[in-house]
């Protein structure tokens, strides 16, 4: 297995990348190597002071960087040789079997459906973050900001694509999924959460259990939460937020710790015919390291089969 990994992306970058690269091979030992694409010398550079193994890396090189605050369809289509653009020219060709960047996630985004492009029958591929839960184990909520208006079957989409990403990343056999709304009733909600409960409480391709509340989050009643990507955007930087405040005033507890997005790293772009994983931009290298081990797990889930998989058969749901 080769990962692609994009050393230019990130607030810290290259630095902490290299450093998180060189952690996650020690980990990854002979079942995969790093494929590091981004300027060479600077690669070169930073494996030698952070103690790594030149030759236990793959270097592909990148003369231009894609900047936080680019436009991501243009930045795309006028840098080609961009870090990002020749990860994904890398991965379009199958020459690394995923993709991993915490770079401009807009351009990770167009990049994602301009290369490899969303598998046939998805209609907006989506963004996921993970949710941990106050008595243990963790939750999914999608999307968190690539589609930020989102129809009732975008919605249904949704449900399948959490489904699947917890059964078969997260190893849980039957994942209750909840549609995010203002009151548990059906009724409640906006007109697309309303018509978005109605398709989704007939289908048998996942565990529906209804509309869930804020409140329900970090619960036990609900593994996938399932929202448009305005709602989940502002929901996931909440979490953020209140994350960094609580550190910042001296509380230190093992739940407050779970919700350290340096943990998980990163998450997939579910929808997409290959694994592209994207990572917060402020990513160290605990954080690099642990979005590239994700990465490796998407890849031997054969989630991205699945999903191809399970669309063929889907019948648009009656609205």
């Amino acid at each position: 297995m080769k990962i692609g990994f994009d050393i230019m992306g990130g607030d810290y970058a290259p630095k902490e990348a290299i450093e998180g690269a060189i952690i996650a091979q020690k980990e990854l030992g002979d079942s995969a190597r790093i494929v590091l694409i981004g300027d060479k010398d600077l690669a070169v550079k930073h494996l030698t002071i952070g103690g790594g193994n030149i030759d236990e890396f793959d270097i592909v090189h990148a003369s231009q960087i894609i900047g936080m605050g680019e436009h991501p369809t243009k930045a795309i289509s006028q840098k080609r040789d961009s870090s990002i653009s020749v990860g994904f020219g890398l991965l379009a060709n199958k020459k690394i079997e995923a993709f991993v960047s915490a770079g401009n996630t807009g351009a990770m985004l167009v990049g994602s459906m301009f290369s490899v492009k969303p598998i046939e029958g998805v209609i907006r591929p989506c963004i996921t973050a993970i949710v941990p839960k106050a008595k243990g184990g963790i939750g999914i909520i999608l999307d968190v900001g690539a589609n930020a208006d989102c129809k009732p079957d975008v919605l249904y989409q949704f449900a399948i694509l959490g489904s699947l990403m917890m059964k078969h990343v997260y190893g849980m056999s039957d994942p209750k999924v909840g549609l995010l709304s203002i009151g548990e009733e059906k009724e409640k909600g906006n007109l697309v959460t309303i018509a978005a409960h109605h398709i989704m409480e007939d289908s048998n391709l996942f565990h529906f259990i209804g509309n869930v509340e804020g409140r329900d989050l970090i619960s036990d009643k609900v593994d996938v939460v399932v929202c448009e990507g305005f709602t989940g955007n502002v929901v996931l930087k909440a979490l953020e937020s209140m994350y960094f405040v609580m550190k910042k005033r001296g509380i230190n507890d093992e739940y407050l710790e779970s919700f350290n997005y340096e943990n998980y790293g990163g998450t997939p772009i579910l929808g997409v015919n290959a694994p592209v994983i994207i990572g917060h931009g402020i990513s160290n290298a605990k954080a690099f390291k642990n979005m590239i081990l994700s990465a490796r797990d998407v890849v031997n889930s054969n989630l991205v089969t699945i999903i191809h998989d399970a669309f063929q058969n889907i019948v648009p749901p009656a609205q």
